[in-house]
């Protein structure tokens, strides 16, 4: 089989796997830009794609040191880290091939790139295929969701005084605000006193949690 090799890469403001949207779409302020390689960035490759609203990109998980260790079975964060289910009934990033799929929204396409929202991969993934999300046929909203339809996500209420706000612009700053709603600590970590450290667009910012409140601790 023909080794397939990157036609893009991710641009992000999230620069480390840390704080990185669990899912897709979760967090919609959230942009980031597909840079395609040069052989791709032809104007008839995207020809047509102005008239759709949402792409499905096949990734890889660049950033995990081993995506197939032997183990099937993983633990889902939704579950609370807790309980085991088998690798190809969850969306885990560990998995025999390390490739993800992902729906995002086109907010705009220029010469050679594709500015998109809601996506859930680090500055730097590289990009296998993009293609055009058909609703008629991927849409399927009575279908049922197994685990996830059992245990609902409760998101975060984020707290951040105005002196920490004022060091992002509004688009960046709702973006921050969502990635952190969706709680980015590993699940098994439930330490109030604690204070942790994400990298959003070039800044650090340090935050805890206390029951379903995060508060921005800072941002350097």
């Amino acid at each position: 089989m023909k080794e397939i090799k990157p036609i893009a890469y991710f641009r992000s403001p999230l620069t480390s796997k840390f704080g990185i949207p669990r899912q897709s779409g979760l967090a919609d302020n959230l942009v980031g830009k597909i840079v395609f390689e040069p052989q791709y960035q032809r104007e008839e490759a995207l020809r047509g794609l102005e008239e759709f609203d949402f792409l499905w990109l096949i990734w890889g998980f660049s950033a995990n040191k081993s995506t197939d260790d032997g183990k099937l079975t993983v633990r889902p964060p939704r579950l609370g880290g807790n309980e085991r289910l088998g690798v190809f009934a969850t969306r885990s990033p560990f998995r025999p091939n390390g490739l993800g799929l992902s729906s995002v929204r086109i907010k705009r396409i220029t010469d050679g790139a594709i500015e998109v929202s809601g996506a859930d991969l680090m500055d730097g993934t590289p990009i296998y295929d993009v293609k055009p999300y058909i609703s008629y046929v991927d849409s399927h909203p009575q279908a049922r969701g197994g685990f996830t339809d059992k245990k609902a996500w409760k998101e975060l209420s984020v707290v951040i005084a105005e002196e920490y706000s004022k060091k992002f612009d509004k688009e960046d700053l709702e973006a921050l605000k969502e990635v952190l709603s969706q709680d980015p600590r590993p699940q098994y970590q439930h330490d109030a006193a604690r204070v942790y450290g994400m990298p959003f667009g070039g800044k650090d910012v340090k935050f805890r949690v206390d029951g379903a409140v995060l508060e921005v601790m800072g941002v350097d």
